[in-house]
């Protein structure tokens, strides 16, 4: 068995603080700092210095990581060749992933593994608030469904592997009697839309983005007078003429709001692209190397495009 203070180690090289490590591992700031004090004092190497108000990470504590993330992996393919010796389905598997993830592929996924795999525990989780690859790296999920965004593990991380599941196209949403409204078959193009009124929909950490990097590669910035997370917040204020939005094609809307989705068409379509993330090596489990496959088989039943 590997020393769980190395994966201390690990989060701490991530989250920066001992606070934020404790919070992701669920345990008390001074469980954190001794473990790393004992792992210090069994190295006989200090793995730890002073920086201001927080903490670094020395060279050598630098070095053991990278081992440490080495260790791991090797950890993930032992538990794979083990899991080999019985037939691996049961057990509990556990998806994380955003909530339009969940609507389009983790639900349909889940439910037919439940129907397959009748031993295994699939337990889905949303997790707003908390960054998925830190639950991976913690162990509290095993396959968690993203948006590739900027600030994300770059694809060749050490820690993870990244598996295309899904791109996702864009919509306009307009209020019903829009201008557009009526080219619901046609579609629009973006640069149609420079001179309207826009709601920042979604959420910023990839949506907002997502829409002013398209905008730009239409040539103009777009105007955003309001911004909303919840979709049916934001089909309320489309329909009630606050402005036009992007919205992901998987996005449940409330059917109660009088808006239209409007294809867009032309050059430079804005695309969200999914990925199953997991830790690196561990694919080759049976329970999470079946989810992939029910993942990458509910994406190419969503009616969107499949990876």
């Amino acid at each position: 068995m590997i020393d769980p203070r190395l994966q201390t180690l690990r989060v701490l090289h991530e989250q920066g603080t001992v606070t934020a490590t404790a919070a992701v591992l669920h345990l008390t700031p001074s469980t954190v700092s001794q473990q790393l004090r004992q792992l210090s004092d069994r190295l006989g190497l200090e793995l730890l210095e002073p920086a201001g108000r927080r903490v670094r990470l020395t060279p050598a504590a630098l070095a053991l990581v990278e081992h440490a993330d080495a260790l791991f992996l090797r950890w993930e393919e032992a538990r794979a060749d083990l899991a080999g010796y019985a037939d691996g389905m049961a057990g509990r598997l556990r998806i994380t992933g955003v909530a339009t993830a969940i609507t389009g592929v983790i639900a349909p996924a889940a439910a037919r593994l439940r129907a397959e795999l009748p031993r295994l525990a699939v337990e889905i989780g949303e997790d707003p608030d908390t960054n998925r690859f830190e639950l991976l790296l913690a162990g509290r999920a095993d396959i968690a469904v993203v948006i590739v965004a900027e600030g994300a593990p770059p694809a060749d991380d050490a820690r993870f592997r990244q598996h295309p599941v899904l791109q996702e196209p864009q919509d306009l949403l307009v209020p019903a009697g829009h201008r557009f409204a009526g080219r619901a078959e046609q579609g629009v193009t973006l640069a149609e839309a420079a001179e309207e009124s826009w709601i920042g929909a979604g959420d910023p950490a990839d949506q907002h983005r997502l829409l002013l990097t398209a905008c730009a590669s239409a040539g103009f910035t777009p105007r955003v007078r309001h911004h909303a997370v919840d979709w049916s917040a934001v089909a309320a204020l489309v329909a009630h003429g606050f402005g036009i939005c992007l919205v992901p094609r998987l996005a449940p809307l409330p059917e109660r709001y009088p808006v239209v989705r409007v294809p867009l068409r032309g050059e430079h379509l804005p695309v969200r692209r999914f990925v199953a993330a997991v830790r690196r090596g561990s694919e080759r489990q049976p329970p999470i190397a079946r989810g992939l496959v029910a993942l990458c088989g509910a994406a190419g039943g969503s009616g969107v495009e499949g990876v």
